[in-house]
């Protein structure tokens, strides 16, 4: 099955839309081939701004109408207890939300940005999407991350090498509350890191700050490491170089 045949079967309904290159597809794809679908993101404390810029300068390419939901996840206490399945509960917040605007909105098929790569298997929050019978039509068509790309080059889409971006939480290691105040540090801190020109980075908090690069960037952060610590070391305490390469997203 091919995505316009998915689309041509399901003419109508409601996509989970993160802003990345999967969902972004989607939302391509639901605008050529669909008739009435709208895209939902939700912003909470996990979702860095530049997603949501990203988000509405896809939608609006595609000529996707999408609504923004607000979503308080700090207020839910098996998420901000950061346990091993914290991104179960997470997803179960998330689409419930995205759940109940659709069907007020008339539509009853929600669908996700999953792909063909992704492990069932390992993700928590794969689960949740099961048990709430939201659809993945990346996945159900076989399509690969790779697969996503290419037509997502293909496409046009600004986001076809968009790097993965997990959510902001998982940069705090698991067992430790999550605080808005961390996640919003975690977050200034990476802008400062993609103002410099790093590219697929992350900054971990398990004790200060862990700039974790790849390795055709280790040579920029050793140059930048004075610019660095100026922006770390009053957010974290203390800042540190992974010395171990950051294996590049796909």
């Amino acid at each position: 099955m091919k995505l316009q045949d998915f689309f041509a079967g399901n003419p109508s309904g409601a996509l989970a839309f993160s802003g990345g290159v999967d969902s972004s597809l989607l939302v391509w794809a639901a605008a050529a081939y669909g008739k009435n679908w709208r895209a939902y993101y939700v912003h909470a404390a996990f979702q860095p701004a530049f997603e949501l810029e990203d988000a509405r300068r896809v939608a609006e390419q595609c000529g996707l109408p999408m609504t923004v939901l607000n979503v308080d996840i700090l207020s839910n206490a098996a998420v901000t207890a950061n346990p091993p399945d914290r991104c179960y509960h997470c997803k179960r917040a998330i689409f419930s939300t995205i759940l109940a605007q659709a069907k007020a909105d008339g539509f009853s098929l929600v669908i996700d940005g999953s792909n063909a790569s992704d492990n069932a298997g390992d993700r928590p929050g794969m689960r949740a999407l099961r048990e709430l019978e939201v659809q993945s039509p990346l996945r159900e068509c076989g399509l690969t991350k790779a697969d996503v790309r290419r037509l997502s080059r293909e496409a046009g889409l600004p986001t076809w090498d968009k790097p993965a971006y997990a959510c902001l939480a998982t940069r705090i290691p698991t067992g430790t509350p999550l605080k808005l105040e961390t996640l919003a540090a975690v977050e200034k801190a990476e802008g400062a890191l993609a103002a410099m020109g790093f590219r697929d980075f992350r900054v971990r908090v398990p004790d200060g700050a862990l700039v974790q690069v790849t390795e055709a960037q280790l040579p920029l952060a050793r140059a930048r490491w004075a610019d660095l610590q100026a922006v770390l070391i009053p957010l974290f305490g203390r800042a540190a170089l992974d010395p171990k390469p950051r294996t590049p997203s796909l």
